[in-house]
């Protein structure tokens, strides 16, 4: 106890409280949301709080969730677009190991934002994280040797509604940084977007 003591009291005060803030900033598309943790460092190594129910609360985020995820994933592989048509899932994605560009569509259609996109480069050395809302398709391409992808859902996996974006749909125009990436033959299947089941509101 003493330990932490001294080291707390090199720091100023506001150094010490920077490890209950987290910066959460609206993108391009609202509800959409960017989570970034404070880092508090000392010689020891850092400390960062990730999820705190208050701050979640206070920018409209979940302060439950259903379940967690984790995928590791070779560089170039893009997983995606997906979506759940019943019991749609709000995700929260962070990348622990290496980097990766993760991309949220909102496939609403009474939404101003139809069919438009928002892209974050999430890393393991930026630690930022990604708030997708429900009804949002989601995924992701790899852009290091390997990455491990953490998140964290709102709702149970459906299987039956279940539903994947062509992640190459010309009418969405991601711009991925690849032209042949390596793909599940689920996704590989997806439907563009005019031929979609999706979301009227």
């Amino acid at each position: 106890m003493s330990g932490e003591r001294e080291t707390c009291d090199e720091l100023t005060s506001a150094s010490c409280i920077i490890r209950a803030v987290l910066n959460v900033r609206e993108t391009e598309i609202p509800g959409v949301l960017i989570v970034e943790p404070s880092l508090l460092t000392d010689a020891r190594g850092w400390f960062m709080e990730f999820f705190n129910a208050s701050t979640f609360a206070a920018h409209g985020l979940p302060v439950e969730f259903a379940q967690d995820n984790q995928s590791l994933s070779k560089r170039d592989v893009v997983r995606g677009l997906h979506y759940q048509l019943e019991r749609p899932q709000g995700k929260l994605v962070r990348c622990i190991r290496g980097s990766i560009l993760d991309v949220a569509v909102d496939i609403r259609r009474s939404s101003p934002t139809f069919g438009r996109s928002v892209a974050v480069e999430l890393s393991a050395e930026n630690r930022l994280m990604l708030w997708i809302p429900p009804r949002f398709a989601h995924g992701f391409r790899t852009l290091s040797k390997e990455a491990e992808v953490l998140y964290k859902c709102t709702t149970l996996w459906h299987a039956a509604s279940d539903r994947i974006l062509l992640w190459n749909d010309p009418d969405l125009a991601i711009d991925w940084g690849i032209e042949a990436p390596t793909l599940s033959e689920k996704d590989a299947a997806g439907r563009p977007l005019r031929n979609a089941e999706i979301f009227e509101s």
